[in-house]
């Protein structure tokens, strides 16, 4: 298996460092395809209220989604032939995740992360403004921002960073921010379920979901790290793995090509960053 870091965007960066296909890349302003999602979403539930309205056998929810996916998907169709089909499923389904408040709750803590070229995904840990996001991520860069979904930008400045883990802490400077909490430790069940939220593909606020495989060694790593079934694309450096219990226990990394789970993702596990804190 060939480990390939797969979350941070440069724009100098050619050398296809991740798995990411070129046509998923859209060229189309994300804010207008998530404007368009969010008008072709609108327009299913009118149709819903005026079905309900008319005597007949109520409208299934079932064919509420079916409608509403449907008419999203005739829309892409007629824009150019450049976002794949993967993107706009990650798209339905942050649409639909997102209706669940606790996961709109957990979104206003996770932020985007500037640092010079680079783009990636990082969460806040505190109140006061504590940032947790990889190492490589906001590797040799001065200028650093981090963009809350409704606190707004802020600067910030990296206080701890542990490239041997690719992990690094950020500080803000905020009070009563929107925070996760982190588990104690890396407890899970094999194909237990999870949330995982960030930036992929320059969309911003992204949330997605899961199963954990297990853990898995790689190479160039003294210890193992969490392998994921899940959609993880560039962008998704950072992003915190959620459990059940609305508690992080891990953080995205990479993806890999594995030689029998096929594509997954990657996550540093947060015993890891517990024990340098210690």
């Amino acid at each position: 298996m060939r480990r390939l870091r797969g979350g941070s965007m440069k724009d100098s960066d050619n050398r296809n460092q991740d798995i990411i296909d070129e046509d998923l890349y859209e060229e189309i302003d994300e804010e207008e395809l998530l404007e368009i999602l969010e008008e072709e979403k609108q327009k299913a539930l009118m149709k819903e209220r005026e079905e309900r309205n008319k005597p007949k056998r109520p409208f299934p929810k079932w064919a509420f989604w079916l409608v509403a996916i449907a008419m999203f998907i005739n829309v892409i169709a007629l824009l150019p032939n450049t976002f794949s089909v993967p993107a706009v499923d990650f798209l339905i389904t942050s649409a639909k995740l997102s209706s669940n408040e606790t996961i709109s709750d957990y979104k206003e803590a996770v932020v985007v992360i500037e640092a010079g070229d680079s783009r990636g995904t990082g969460f806040a840990i505190s109140a006061d403004g504590l940032i947790l996001t990889n190492h490589h991520v906001i590797e040799d860069e001065n200028r650093i921002m981090a963009a809350f979904p409704e606190q707004g930008l802020y600067s910030a400045e990296v206080i701890e960073s542990y490239p041997e883990i690719d992990l690094a802490v950020l500080q803000v400077e905020g009070s009563k921010l929107p925070h996760l909490d982190l588990a104690d430790r890396t407890s899970f069940e094999e194909q237990e379920h999870f949330y995982f939220i960030g930036n992929p593909l320059r969309f911003q606020g992204i949330a997605n979901e899961g199963e954990i495989l297990g853990y898995t060694k790689l190479e160039d790593w003294n210890q193992k790290v969490l392998m994921l079934e899940a959609p993880v694309y560039r962008g998704n450096s950072g992003s915190p793995v959620i459990n059940g219990n609305g508690e992080v226990i891990g953080v995205v990394f990479a993806t890999l090509n594995h030689e029998e789970h096929g594509r997954i993702g990657l996550a540093v596990p947060i015993d890891y960053y517990h024990k340098k804190n210690k």
